[in-house]
């Protein structure tokens, strides 16, 4: 654990892009767990004596149509879009992790039809695919979650079916079958964990895509609804006034959705670089 530590402080010193997405991550969750004692105003609460105020120093960030006040409507929406995300990602990497080590264990009828049905999916468009899903279900945030962990669910069957299937026949597993380990447990104890520092990287990718799903969805009228701070919904609410000149309806909620996705983008290299141990030289 201390060389691990160690590593990943060389990792962060050499690497001042991977630094600060780190600290932007940290800085996110901050802000998503402390968010009620944050919003200097109530975030749904309107004042239309206020409305379409630019940013000043009463309103950080200005205030949208309804007299309500941006800064406060983003750090709420913070706390609401990571926690789809994260709840979307968790579901779909703990069920395509143990579907695709199963299959990349075992091989057979079920790892080839598992693998056809993970081909059609990913032949689809995604995006869609979540946008029937929500239409169908309803436009709830647990369907969201639903939806997008839904079609995360391809990366992590492939990804885990691969590494197993790699690592299946290695040395340290046959020594576990021959002590008397079952499959299942050879599975959860043995090769499941072996691959989980390089699923960490594909987290990463994953949470930040999960961001942009659920803020589209929202922005196109089937995610979250009205008045719950939310980026996309945000960001389509002040579409209608671009052209009038009050910029800072979409320019901030875009610029907050922009610089989350890319800052655990950045993320996830900075974890491929730490958590391979071919740079631990």
């Amino acid at each position: 654990m201390s060389a691990t530590i160690r590593h990943a402080g060389w990792v962060l010193r050499g690497n001042p892009v991977t630094a600060i997405s780190s600290l932007g991550a940290a800085l996110l969750l901050l802000i998503a767990i402390f968010a009620p004692w944050l919003t200097p105003y109530n975030p749904i609460a309107s004042d239309v004596s206020s409305a379409l105020q630019p940013p000043s120093a009463e309103h950080w960030l200005g205030t949208d149509q309804l007299g309500r006040d941006i800064l406060s409507r983003l750090i709420a929406a913070t706390r609401l879009d990571l926690a789809i995300a994260a709840s979307a990602v968790s579901l779909s990497f703990v069920v395509g992790a143990v579907i695709g080590a199963f299959c990349g264990y075992r091989g057979g009828r079920m790892d080839r039809a598992v693998g056809r049905l993970v081909d059609v999916l990913m032949a689809f468009p995604l995006f869609v695919l979540a946008m029937a899903m929500v239409a169908a279900l309803g436009n709830r945030v647990e369907n969201i979650v639903i939806a997008t962990a839904f079609i995360n669910l391809p990366f992590y069957i492939r990804f885990a079916r691969a590494e197993v299937n790699v690592r299946r026949n290695a040395g340290w597993v046959e020594a576990a079958r021959a002590g008397g380990e079952g499959h299942l447990s050879v599975v959860l104890r043995f090769l499941l964990p072996n691959v989980l520092p390089a699923m960490a990287v594909q987290i990463s990718l994953n949470l930040g895509w999960a961001i942009l799903n659920a803020a589209g969805l929202s922005f196109l009228g089937l995610g979250v609804t009205a008045p719950t701070p939310e980026w996309g919904i945000m960001v389509a609410e002040g579409a209608r006034f671009i052209s009038s000149g009050q910029w800072w309806l979409v320019a901030f909620p875009g610029l907050a959705l922009m610089l989350t996705v890319l800052c655990f983008n950045l993320l996830g290299d900075g974890l491929r670089d730490i958590l391979d141990p071919r740079m631990r030289t």
